[in-house]
């Protein structure tokens, strides 16, 4: 028995030292092991084929209750519009006046009488237009925070399709590594028996596979957090485990332009500038208060047998306490414009970071895929191959077999990372610079 696996085990080393053993180039341009491992085998759970991102993206915003509540906070914004510019209702008024009270003396005396009167009150010319004016600038608020949700809500699943590119891609890498990993074992072991090779070797060969292993269950428990989010987003209640994201969509050329493009599109400046025309609105709307307001009336009596009594009243309500109600809501709207105009300001000033951060974060991630792509990867290859062939003839360590092969894994999924990473920083450019006509009507 034991000859039989001196036998095998020899094979296997003059297997893989005659370069029998090929390792055909994955679309990294890396060092992959054949196809004999598929990716089930990795994904016992997760099916084929990739959902393409913009299936989430429109189920998301679709679904999402976020989204949808914002939606009814600028319908409910637009039904407030109506009664700010309507007249206060008008009041019925029924009088009986009695001169001889507790006798009943209509139609025995000239001033008893009984009838109605009808009131309506009258604002200040110009009131009534400043209320409405500020309660179509209020509505506007939800509008502009809607899109922003929008927006967000997008860039939030394209960072988390990014996130689960980058951890599937990462155990398609540990499963390769662990397969190259089983095969450098049996030619270890092989070694070993022979007695040409220390215990030291096998048990680092073990070490490895137990710290792929380690890593595995913590990029298992990883995706299943960020399939929760996305389930979360979409409002999945099932919450299905989500298929292998085998692809990440190769994000086009960012433009940097002007930061003033930014701050003509940016969600966020639209809300800051919505506040703010609030803002005056309601400084009118105060001022427009420390005008008198007036009530109309016009009623009918019945004296009995006497002549009937037709009265016209005009009541004026003049602010005569106004450094105590009127006066202070005018300086508190002074103070809420002031406010407004500083945090469009900071807006702004947000803008301009955020393009000059994202610029400095494209710029980085290209030349850092690029020289992945082009360097780190073919050259991690390299190098392991040159380890492994010095190691298979006895002329080089096992420490460095092993150190070669944890540069070489690492590079694949750092470039993984890199790549999401870049994805990342476009989705919050495109989030930036997102303009969009849509005001949330359509969608409730």
């Amino acid at each position: 028995m034991i000859q039989c696996l001196r036998i095998r085990f020899s094979w296997l080393m003059a297997f893989f030292m005659m370069g029998a053993f090929a390792w055909p180039q994955t679309d990294h341009g890396n060092i992959a092991p054949t196809s004999e491992s598929p990716s089930s085998a990795h994904h016992p759970t997760i099916a084929d084929p990739t959902p393409p991102l913009e299936d989430f993206i429109r189920e998301a915003l679709a679904n999402n209750p976020d989204l949808a509540a914002l939606q009814q906070r600028i319908l409910a914004a637009r039904e407030r519009i109506s009664p700010e510019g309507a007249l206060p209702d008008p009041m019925v008024e029924f009088m009986v006046q009695d001169i001889g009270f507790p006798d009943y003396t209509i139609g025995d005396e000239e001033m008893s009488m009984a009838g109605v009167q009808i009131k309506q009150g009258l604002l200040y010319p110009g009131k009534l237009k400043s209320r409405k004016a500020a309660a179509e600038a209020e509505a506007r608020i939800p509008v502009a925070q809607w899109l922003d949700a929008k927006n967000n809500l997008i860039l939030q699943m394209r960072v988390a399709y990014a996130q689960l590119y980058a951890l599937d891609y990462e155990q398609k890498s540990l499963a390769m590594g662990k397969e190259l990993l089983e095969m450098l074992s049996a030619t270890v072991a092989s070694r070993y028996s022979a007695g040409t090779a220390e215990q030291e070797a096998v048990i680092k060969i073990q070490l490895q596979l137990s710290r792929i292993k380690e890593r595995e269950i913590d990029l298992a428990a990883e995706r299943k957090t960020v399939s929760a989010y996305i389930n979360r987003l979409r409002d999945r209640r099932d919450d299905p485990m989500l298929p292998e994201i085998a692809i990440l969509p190769e994000p086009p050329v960012a433009a940097f332009d002007s930061p003033d493009i930014a701050l003509k599109s940016a969600p966020n400046i639209h809300i800051r500038q919505a506040e703010l025309e609030a803002a005056k609105r309601k400084l009118e709307v105060a001022r427009s208060e420390l005008n008198p307001n007036f009530t109309v009336g016009i009623g009918a009596f019945s004296r009995g047998g006497f002549d009937e009594v037709v009265t016209f009243q005009v009541d004026v309500e003049f602010p005569l306490w106004k450094k105590w109600k009127q006066s202070p809501s005018l300086r508190a709207a002074e103070r809420d414009l002031q406010q407004a105009e500083w945090e469009l300001r900071g807006a702004e000033a947000m803008i301009r970071s955020e393009i000059v951060r994202l610029r400095a974060e494209w710029n980085k991630s290209q030349e850092q895929i690029l020289l992945y792509r082009e360097g780190i990867l073919l050259q991690t290859s390299a190098a392991l191959d040159a380890a492994r062939a010095s190691y298979l003839t006895g002329g080089g360590d096992f420490s460095t077999v092993v150190e070669d092969f944890n540069m070489w894994l690492d590079a694949r999924m750092e470039l993984a990372r890199r790549e999401a990473e870049r994805f990342k920083t476009w989705a919050e450019l495109d989030a930036l610079l997102s303009q969009s006509q849509e005001n949330g009507e359509s969608n409730s």
